[in-house]
């Protein structure tokens, strides 16, 4: 090196002023582009890590959302039972068994069965029915004892196979479980008691597996002693043949954190979910630098060759012009370095250095669409999502249906207030719907099912309903609440002025390439102007979008939700006329439930 450098020392000094400007001119300028493209590349990859950063601990944040809520309807169901069923029966008068049956139905998609034991381990009730195993001592299983040991406290366990009921085939499933201490009223006595309730396993899992992070990302569950209760890879953690920092993760407070693993540097996302002491974890490995060498090489060398050719060119004649504007390139470049909002990239000089201006400045200005793009999509995808949300409990159709269940009970229409109560558990449930956004066009028109079944009890006389759906519409795939915000209109609008003769007629169609689903009245319709306005007119700030009565979601928050989801191509069309009523149609692709990635 020492040699060389020399060389090239005593070649500078004896050559050409000419020759000393280009060599000069041409090493420096090569060496300014190198470093501007390495710092741009590598505040745009730090940028470009933060965000990826913050969507996984998002991601997380929603798991854990849906696990709590999970887990206290879980506790709800518990409550139940204890508060509302046991509490107050004396057993020896009565038994518990149909009630408990009965909240069992109403959660079967999240349990597996439910159990009550008096303190010595005898069997008082369990849903569904099933025998405790010859050999099995109740006494002695972990949650029979924690239950009985804390008196005050819910217990969840870790995942285990249920083996303690009797069963001929030998099936036997993954459960979780959940026990507490219950009060049991015999005669005049008293005597503590225990509630089991065997939560579904893959209930569970169901809230982790369609969570996908960044990369080779992934999402596991722990408890506060760092037993694993879920993780995409516990076959082969059981085997031993991969292994994980659940320990150490269980000990952490909520936050972010790097550690080094078995070799490899990765972020940690600890979440705490509440009533448990379970702590939800992601995983990411650290990318670095996102673009590889095989990427960037090509575009350096690239660059070089064109700016060495036009310096071979015209260095000796235009040298003042092209130092002067590469300098201000170079500042202006500069801006777009240090984070300037709106950069203004020097364009002039000589027609080389006004293309390179132009080409980095529309290159930046690409960046910035590209940019304000991906914001704008995901604001939309957000709002979008927070309106389904927003729509899944309206309030004052939830109190109106409990005063109709109060009014049927003290009437003594104990079966219609039954009919009335399983309907608005299984429309939440399905509006719920595990936290998914896509769902079989079964689920939606079984949730309309449960929400006009409710309704007709409350108009009674005034309306009456049908709904159709052939076998191959009812598979295929559909937006979560998109039917619901149409009927709810229907009835608000049309069937609260009818007496007796209303009509609301559903209809899902598929002609094997579109899906269309149909909501038809025969209320009192609307004029052609109303009927525009309603998916083009855009709505004013404050304004609602839906009916004064309604859920908060309108025509044309359904119409952008289609769309957003399958193309501008799909959407909402409306037919009306006055005195004749109103048709609705939802025109969708027709594809089968499950070749869709729910987002």
């Amino acid at each position: 090196m020492g040699e060389m450098t020399k060389r090239l020392q005593l070649r500078f000094s004896r050559g050409s002023i000419r020759y000393v400007m280009f060599a000069s001119f041409t090493v420096s300028a090569l060496v300014a582009v190198l470093l501007t493209c390495l710092t741009l590349y590598a505040r745009f990859s730090r940028q470009m890590d933060d965000a990826i950063q913050e969507e996984n601990q998002i991601l997380v944040s929603q798991v854990n959302q849906s696990l709590s809520t999970y887990l206290r309807d879980m506790i709800r169901l518990s409550d139940s039972i204890c508060y509302n069923v046991v509490k107050n029966t004396d057993l020896e008068r009565e038994g518990v068994g149909d009630e408990i049956r009965l909240l069992y139905d109403t959660y079967s998609d999240y349990v597996e069965n439910v159990a009550l034991f008096t303190g010595n381990g005898e069997l008082v009730a369990t849903a569904p029915a099933a025998k405790v195993k010859d050999d099995v001592d109740v006494t002695g299983e972990a949650w029979f004892t924690a239950a009985m040991s804390q008196t005050e406290n819910l217990h969840f366990g870790v995942p285990a196979i249920q083996t303690l009921f009797a069963d001929g085939a030998g099936n036997y499933k993954w459960v979780i479980s959940l026990s507490c201490a219950v009060e049991l009223t015999r005669g005049g006595g008293t005597q503590l008691g225990v509630l089991l309730i065997d939560l579904k396993y893959s209930a569970l899992t169901a809230l982790f597996q369609s969570v996908k992070l960044s990369g080779s990302g992934y999402v596991y569950l722990v408890d506060g002693a760092g037993n694993l209760i879920y993780h995409p890879e516990r076959t082969l953690i059981a085997t031993g043949r991969v292994r994980e920092n659940s320990i150490q993760a269980a000990a952490r407070a909520d936050g972010i954190y790097v550690e080094e693993w078995e070799g490899s540097r990765r972020s940690v996302i600890v979440q705490s979910v509440g009533y448990t002491g379970w702590k939800v974890v992601g995983v990411v490995e650290r990318p670095g630098f996102t673009m590889s060498l095989q990427q960037t090489l090509p575009f350096l060398v690239v660059i070089i060759c064109a700016y060495v050719e036009l310096l071979i060119l015209m260095n000796v004649l235009l040298s003042r012009k092209i130092t002067e504007p590469l300098r201000r390139l170079r500042e202006s470049v500069g801006e777009v370095e240090e984070g300037a909002e709106h950069p203004t990239i020097y364009v002039g000089g000589t027609a080389e250095t006004r293309e390179l201006g132009t080409a980095i400045q529309n290159m930046v200005d690409r960046l910035r669409q590209l940019t304000a793009d991906m914001v704008r999509e995901h604001e939309a995808k957000q709002k979008s999502e927070l309106n389904a949300l927003q729509a899944q409990i309206n309030p004052h159709f939830l109190y109106n249906t409990l005063d109709i269940i109060v009014w049927m009970i003290e009437n003594g229409q104990r079966e219609d207030a039954i009919r009335v109560v399983t309907a608005l558990a299984r429309f939440f449930r399905i509006s719920l719907s595990k936290g998914r956004n896509i769902i079989p066009v079964r689920d939606e028109l079984e949730h309309v099912r449960n929400y006009l079944l409710i309704q007709e009890m409350r108009y009674k006389n005034k309306f009456h309903y049908q709904i159709t759906c052939p076998e191959e519409a009812a598979n295929l795939t559909t937006i979560k609440l998109v039917v619901q915000p149409i009927v709810e209109n229907a009835i608000y609008h049309s069937m609260d002025f009818m007496d007796g003769d209303g009509l609301i007629d559903i209809r899902a169609e598929t002609d094997g390439k579109d899906l269309t689903i149909t909501v038809s009245d025969n209320g009192l319709g609307m004029p052609p102007d109303v009927v525009e306005r309603l998916l083009t007119a855009s709505p004013q700030p404050g304004a609602q979008t839906g009916s004064k009565r309604g859920s908060g979601i309108g025509l044309r928050n359904v119409q952008e939700r289609i769309r957003l989801y399958f193309g501008a191509e799909y959407g909402v069309t409306i037919q009306s006329e006055p005195d004749e009523g109103t048709v609705v149609t939802l025109h969708l692709p027709a594809v089968p439930y499950g070749e869709m990635e729910d987002t």
